[in-house]
């Protein structure tokens, strides 16, 4: 009885939850009849969206364009920049060809329904698509068949920078679109107008930027799994300078002219002096820190700011260099009431030279003299004898020589000598008080003349615009009519 009970109540679970499928269907029905109109409903009749148009007959051609609604940030530390994009895409389906000379706007939410272009940004590091206050999508369609469909993106995407003549940089940044998974067999991509097919650039206002040029190519991206439709969008940005020349290029020139005001302070005031140099290189080493904040910590390359910084840094330091050779000078200098006492020292040092030169070459003539007079008697005693002694004359005058070669080697030291001491005093400086005289000119034209060779070196290179490339362009798209 139980099992009679149990079927029963399972048969009438199962007619009670169709009767509900039944009429959510219904319901279902009723609410897309409500959206949709008759001419929309007969589009979709039998439409199959996960077919592209012309499957059995050739590639499906898309034209894209752009307008560019707002760059908002250029990151040089993460190389990349965000952007604001209106991407549009126009592709023809037969498909959707219907009667009449009115263009249809649909809700963009039946975009569901229809077969849509898989393009994907290349570079995008992130990105997403508006929905405030709907989803900002457009799709329109045309009685021929044609379907224009309208996004609103904003994407963070890859610029690879070249910062070695940063500030006075010119960035190329591209933004890339390509099909994901449809190869040229299946979508051609073509620019509409060309270069004129991205607009909104002439009215685009940046921080730090202008935008020089832009233009447009089509490629292929080559890839394993097959040739795919490529459409990029080139544009140059030039940095602006005069915010860098303020706040770092002419504090760093202030400094370099304030490390100069020592060569005008008497060499007595050390304190005064040595505070100035100090003070000056602990502020060019801030502010050469804080030229870097904004920069890759990690780079290989080394930019024109740091080259410059480096300059000041150099003449910074050398003004304190030359400050310590100076006072070093002063110091060892024999100027006043000891100017006497150093002549006369010299003097005596060159005198008591010579007197050992002379005393060696007057023992050694005493020597000879005492040697020949010992010889004299003997030779009287045995004039026809030669002994022992007879053979030695040449030895004794051998003997004799040994003086004169000593006399020799001393004269040749004291020459040695007096070069030294002449060649110490072209070195030295006769007076201190000269190098900071000739430090006040040569310092100031120096730094300028790095200057100039260093201005003409990073502002000459103007590097050349490129051509853009239409060579992938089918020829009956490359005078497109606009949409």
């Amino acid at each position: 009885m139980y099992a009679l009970i149990s079927r029963g109540t399972v048969f009438a679970v199962f007619i009670f939850v169709t009767r509900i499928m039944e009429d959510s269907l219904l319901f279902a029905e009723v609410k897309e009849g409500e959206i949709l109109p008759p001419t929309i409903q007969k589009l979709m009749k039998g439409y199959n969206k996960y077919l592209r148009p012309f499957f059995d007959n050739g590639p499906v051609t898309v034209g894209m364009s752009l307008d560019i609604a707002s760059i908002d940030t250029i990151s040089e530390i993460n190389m990349d920049y965000t952007a604001t994009i209106f991407l549009r895409q126009r592709w023809t389906d037969e498909r959707l060809c219907f009667d009449g000379n009115k263009s249809l706007s649909l809700d963009g939410r039946l975009v569901e329904l229809l077969w849509v272009p898989d393009t994907f940004i290349v570079d995008s590091k992130k990105s997403f698509l508006h929905d405030i206050t709907v989803e900002n999508r457009l799709i329109r369609i045309f009685p021929n068949g044609t379907v224009l469909y309208a996004l609103r993106i904003t994407t963070t995407v890859a610029c690879n920078m070249d910062l070695t003549k940063y500030p006075m940089d010119k960035q190329t940044c591209t933004l890339q679109l390509e099909s994901w998974g449809y190869n040229i067999n299946d979508v051609m991509f073509y620019w509409t107008r060309g270069n004129e097919s991205v607009s909104g650039l002439d009215t685009l206002r940046l921080a730090q930027y202008t935008v020089e040029d832009h233009y447009t190519s089509v490629s292929e991206a080559i890839y394993e799994t097959g040739h795919y439709p490529k459409l990029v969008f080139h544009f140059e940005l030039k940095r602006s300078i005069l915010y860098f020349i303020l706040e770092t290029y002419v504090p760093s020139s202030l400094l370099v002219v304030l490390s100069w005001v020592s060569f005008w302070i008497s060499q007595s005031s050390v304190p005064a002096r040595i505070c100035i140099g100090v003070t000056t290189v602990l502020t060019m080493t801030t502010l050469m820190m804080g030229a870097r904040t904004s920069l890759p910590n990690a780079n290989c390359f080394i930019k024109a700011i740091d080259v410059y910084l480096g300059i000041c840094f150099s003449f910074i330091f050398g003004a304190l260099i030359e400050y310590a050779v100076a006072h070093f000078c002063t110091l060892h200098h024999p100027n006043g009431a000891n100017a006497y006492m150093y002549g006369q020292q010299v003097q005596e040092c060159e005198d008591e030279m010579n007197g050992v030169v002379t005393t060696i070459a007057s023992d050694s003539t005493r020597l000879k003299k005492r040697k020949e007079a010992s010889a004299t008697p003997a030779a009287h005693e045995t004039p026809s004898t030669p002994g022992p002694g007879a053979s030695s004359p040449s030895g004794s005058e051998a003997k004799a020589d040994t003086p004169m070669e000593t006399q020799s080697r001393c004269a040749k030291s004291l020459s040695l000598v007096k070069k030294t001491f002449s060649y110490l005093n072209c070195c030295r400086v006769e007076n201190p008080h000269y190098i900071d005289n000739y430090s006040r000119m040569s310092f100031p034209l120096s730094f300028i003349l790095v200057n100039l060779l260093y201005w003409t070196y990073y502002l000459e290179g103007i590097s050349e615009k490129a051509e853009p490339d239409f060579a992938h362009i089918p020829d009956q798209f490359k005078n497109h009519a606009p949409f």
